[in-house]
C-alpha cells in the first residue's frame, strides 16, 4: 500500500528536500566536490535547519543501501528518486557521494559562504513568504484579478495573517540588503514566481521597497479614528 504521509517524512522527508533542491540543476556531483545544487542546499540547510543534515545523511545512505524493487515502487511503497539526469546504473552511487558529501561537510563544520540564492530551490526555501507573495498575487493572471499593483498588495495585507505579513516584510528586507543590481533583482523576482513587470517608473529593487513600506506600516482600522483625528 502506499506510504502514510507521516511514513513518508519518517523515511525519506529530508531525502526528498535534497532531490528537490535538484530540480533543473545537473546532477554533476564528484568525489572531490558538490554540485551548484548540493551546496545551495548546504547553505540554506546550514542557515535554516542545521539539525536536517544529519538526518538528510542518513536517508540517503538508508535509500542507498535499500535500494527499491520495481515492484515497490509502482505500489508507492517507497520513495521514487526523481530524474537528474543520470543512468539508472549511477544512482546508488551517486547516492552514496553526496551523502558522504554531508557527512564531510557535519564532521568537518565546512559550511558554504554566505552568499546570494544559486538555484530555483535556493531562492524558494530562503524567501519562501514572498515566493507565496508574488507567486500567488503577481502570476500572469494578476491583471484579471486585479485593478493594479497596489490593489493586489492591498488584498494580500487584508486577507493574511499579520504575523505572516510581518514575515514577507523582513524577507523582503533581507533580499533587499543583498545589494544585487537591478538586473539580478529582475532575475529574483522572477524566480520567486512574479510573471508581471513591476509599475512604472519603479525599478524591481524600488518596487520592493514600496512594497515592503507599504506592508511595514500600521494597519487601517475601518471605523476608527486615525491618529490625527483621535481627541
Amino acid at each position: 500500500m502506499p506510504l502514510s504521509p507521516l511514513e513518508h517524512d519518517r523515511r525519506y522527508g529530508e531525502l526528498d528536500q535534497v532531490m528537490r533542491a535538484y530540480a533543473g540543476q545537473p546532477a554533476d556531483d564528484t568525489a572531490d566536490k558538490p554540485s551548484a545544487a548540493l551546496t545551495a542546499y548546504l547553505r540554506q540547510t546550514w542557515h535554516s535547519r542545521p539539525w536536517a543534515l544529519a538526518v538528510a545523511e542518513r536517508q540517503l545512505r538508508e535509500y542507498a543501501d535499500n535500494p527499491p524493487g520495481r515492484l515497490r515502487l509502482r505500489l508507492g511503497e517507497f520513495y521514487p528518486v526523481p530524474d537528474v539526469g543520470l543512468p539508472e546504473g549511477e544512482i546508488q552511487q551517486w547516492l552514496y557521494c553526496l551523502a558522504d558529501h554531508l557527512r564531510h561537510s557535519i564532521e568537518q563544520g565546512e559550511v558554504p559562504p554566505a552568499a546570494t540564492p544559486a538555484t530555483h530551490w535556493e531562492w524558494h526555501a530562503r524567501f519562501p513568504e514572498l515566493g507565496q507573495f508574488l507567486g500567488g498575487w503577481f502570476s500572469q493572471d494578476m491583471p484579471d484579478e486585479f485593478d493594479d499593483h497596489d490593489t493586489a498588495v492591498d488584498d494580500y495585507r487584508t486577507s493574511t495573517d499579520p504575523q505572516v505579513v510581518a514575515r514577507l516584510v523582513g524577507e523582503l528586507h533581507e533580499l533587499l540588503a543583498l545589494d544585487l543590481d537591478e538586473s539580478d533583482y529582475a532575475l529574483a523576482v522572477a524566480e520567486l514566481g512574479m510573471e508581471v513587470d513591476q509599475p512604472a517608473p519603479y525599478a524591481p529593487s524600488g518596487w520592493l521597497a514600496l512594497v515592503a513600506d507599504r506592508l511595514g506600516g500600521p494597519r487601517a482600522e475601518y471605523g476608527s479614528p486615525t491618529h490625527g483625528d483621535a481627541k
